[in-house]
């Protein structure tokens, strides 16, 4: 009997780490569900570029933090599937889309914390809420938080708050969804080289080695680090694995 093909949506998948793990899972033989929020031309790329891999993808503008569009956003993503697979469902959910913020405790305006809050925790729970009709039991869940929930560096109190609370709540909704065989984790990346975060590096080499040198296998996160994390978490090899914090760091701070 044929294995049936699993579809996975992942949340900010047009840029960085997002794409990365579309394009990793499309390469394990994944579809793939995309949503950007306002890049539609980089979203179409990753697209088309999944589809020359020979799978299905499909790509949707979503606002995490327009909670009210998320029944109209899950309805049309269940009718395509509809159509194409005779199954309004999906198997994996990766909750990846996010902004940062860079402020200390004592200058964080209250709207950029809002607006941390909003993406990173309130947008991430209502999403998987609204998610849960359609997600296949044994599938999987995989929210995204940051190395900054464990290691500190100031100016990150805000952000790396939220993600402290989506590591509880990846926790809670493990052992809610443990009767339907659904696993429940977070990665944590640490500091990886996207274009979200190019601009924080140093311009030169040494500057780079120096940094290197804060993790214990020598070098800079790239988004690949991260991709093939998700991909084994979502594989059946990890059936086993819930409720679970993995930080995919290189040894960051230790």
């Amino acid at each position: 009997m044929a294995t049936r093909t699993k579809i996975a949506l992942i949340t900010g998948g047009s840029r960085g780490l997002g794409k990365n793990m579309a394009l990793q899972l499309a390469g394990k033989g994944h579809d793939i569900i995309l949503t950007y929020n306002s890049n539609k031309t980089e979203a179409e790329k990753v697209v088309d570029e999944i589809r020359g891999m020979g799978r299905n993808a499909e790509a949707y503008q979503l606002d995490t933090t327009n909670i009210v569009s998320f029944d109209g956003f899950f309805a049309a993503v269940s009718a395509h599937l509809m159509k194409y697979t005779g199954s309004g469902n999906f198997d994996i959910l990766i909750n990846n889309a996010g902004t940062g913020a860079h402020y200390s405790v004592a200058d964080t305006p209250e709207a950029v914390f809002d607006q941390l809050y909003s993406i990173h925790l309130k947008g991430v729970f209502f999403l998987t809420q609204k998610a849960l009709p359609l997600l296949n039991d044994n599938g999987r869940v995989i929210n995204i938080s940051s190395g900054l929930a464990r290691f500190t560096y100031p100016g990150y109190a805000a952000y790396a708050s939220m993600k402290g609370a989506i590591e509880v709540f990846t926790r809670y909704l493990a052992k809610e969804l443990g009767p339907r065989g659904i696993t429940v984790n977070t990665i944590a990346p640490g500091l990886t080289e996207t274009d979200f975060t190019r601009g924080g590096l140093p311009p030169t080499e040494e500057g780079r080695k120096q940094v290197a040198s804060i993790f214990a296998l020598g070098r800079i996160g790239q988004p690949e680090d991260i991709g093939a994390a998700v991909t084994l978490i979502c594989s059946e090899e990890a059936r086993w694995i819930t409720a679970q914090r993995i930080e995919v760091s290189g040894g960051q701070q230790l």
